[in-house]
């Protein structure tokens, strides 16, 4: 049976944890905040106190936190526990400087190092569903093919370590601008005094309907704002995204603006709501 550390248990980190244990693999797993990771003891996962504690005798180690710092700091502070030839999947969104970092630091550690990140938000984190973008050593895939199998529908493999996190800034880009587009149409809508749902009713059905568009206009039309990925974290991603494409020098117009709209929601008090709040940046009052 394959054990796993689960570093992190936030919104994604605490379903991800709930399905490697329901798929009876052994789980320990640890929450800066510890009170976040209980949950999983009625999964049959064993909440640890410190990630030396979660990682001591793991087979993956697998980190679902913040951002880079914070992913540094949690490894940084199981170092003691850290064995030579563990595989260390991570599979946070980063960015690219900070994925080099990680490897680095995996490497003084022996580790073996695997960048997954994921694409998918709550709920598909909640179904097993995720689609996991794996670059890394063809090594690790062995260790890897359970836990993946219980925490996604698709795996990548991309090739070596960084493939993940590169195709990832893409992809979340691409999330990322269409749910401010999205909350621009309805909020222009409601300016010019209709009702926006009459702009779901024009899209649904047509060549520009998607999934993506009906929940996210679903949650601005019912107010509700329950987070699958919050303000907060998509203003953290353009930030992240923009840096990648400044670093290849491919302009990224759309996801800045984006970017400019969620902290705009977030200083309106939106940030810990689902990001399709920054329908609110579109007005003066939040």
């Amino acid at each position: 049976m394959t054990s796993v550390a689960l570093l992190g248990t936030g919104l994604m980190g605490l379903p991800m944890g709930r399905n490697l244990a329901r798929a009876g693999l052994r789980v320990s797993a640890w929450n800066r905040t510890r009170d976040k990771a209980l949950p999983l003891e009625a999964d049959g996962a064993v909440v640890a106190h410190s990630p030396a504690e979660a990682v001591e005798g793991a087979d993956v180690i697998l980190t679902m936190l913040s951002d880079g710092d914070a992913v540094h700091e949690a490894v940084t502070a199981a170092a003691p526990a850290l064995r030579a030839g563990q595989v260390w999947a991570q599979m946070s969104t980063v960015g690219l400087a900070a994925t080099d970092r990680l490897a680095a630091l995996a490497d003084r550690h022996g580790l073996t190092y695997v960048d997954a990140p994921v694409q998918g938000t709550r709920q598909p984190a909640e179904q097993g569903k995720l689609v996991i973008l794996a670059s890394g050593p063809d090594t690790a895939q062995e260790a890897l093919e359970p836990v993946f199998g219980a925490l996604g529908q698709r795996t990548l493999w991309l090739g070596p370590a960084g493939a993940g996190t590169r195709l990832k800034m893409a992809t979340v880009s691409y999330g990322i601008s269409l749910t401010a587009v999205v909350a621009e149409s309805l909020s222009l809508a409601q300016g010019l005094g209709l009702d926006p749902d009459l702009v779901r009713q024009v899209v649904t059905g047509g060549p520009m309907d998607s999934a993506y568009f009906q929940a996210k206009a679903q949650a601005i039309l019912e107010g509700d704002f329950t987070p699958s990925f919050t303000v907060r974290n998509a203003e953290k991603d353009t930030r992240l995204i923009h840096e990648a494409g400044e670093a290849v020098g491919v302009r990224l117009d759309v996801v800045a603006a984006a970017g400019e709209r969620f902290r705009r929601a977030e200083a309106q008090g939106h940030g810990e709501e689902d990001m399709a709040a920054t329908y609110f940046a579109s007005f003066d009052k939040p």
